[in-house]
């Protein structure tokens, strides 16, 4: 019967579309209101009205609203800024943000639409967790078998480090070299 349900639920909102608006906003994995307003089918600003109520369930942590600069850079990156709304500075919600969501709003849609989501933030997150545990197995393997299969293990590495982007980055990147 659980089947059943998170089948019903995926079906609700494809995962594809829940993982292409999940960003990467101060090095973190977040979801916008817009857009978590629009899949639980309710108006952003009933969104934004049911966290302010309730602003002690969302520190810094769960959620923050975008710097007047990160608002500045979302523009230009979306062509279509008027459709997306963002005339104001948004607010971005980390997964536990999101969670904590499915308790302010509390309609059907908002648990369900939630669950496919969780599913999302993890699968990203088995994503990336899977080519650091291929990171570290190389790693181990060339050292054992050091200068002989250098060629194959840089050919690997560069294949591994190849960045599957698992979500879309806003703001500004900083150069780390």
């Amino acid at each position: 019967m659980a089947t059943k349900k998170a089948s019903a639920s995926s079906v609700l909102v494809p995962i594809e579309i829940i993982e292409q608006r999940i960003y990467l906003v101060r090095n973190q994995k977040v979801m916008l209101d817009q857009d978590l307003a629009q899949l639980y089918e309710v108006e952003n600003r009933t969104l934004i009205q049911a966290v302010k109520r309730n602003l002690d369930r969302f520190p810094e942590d769960f959620m923050f609203q975008f710097d007047a600069e990160e608002a500045e850079a979302m523009r230009s990156q979306f062509v279509t800024a008027s459709k997306r709304n963002v005339r104001y500075r948004p607010y971005a919600f980390t997964e536990q943000g999101v969670a904590m969501l499915s308790s302010v709003l509390r309609s059907k849609r908002a648990v369900q639409v939630n669950i496919v989501i969780m599913r999302a933030f993890v699968n990203l997150r088995q994503v990336l967790m899977s080519n650091e545990e291929l990171n570290r197995k190389l790693t181990t393997l060339e050292k054992k078998y050091d200068a002989q299969f250098k060629v194959v293990f840089d050919a690997l590495r560069n294949l591994i480090e190849t960045p599957v982007p698992p979500s879309r980055q806003i703001g500004f990147k900083i150069d780390k070299k």
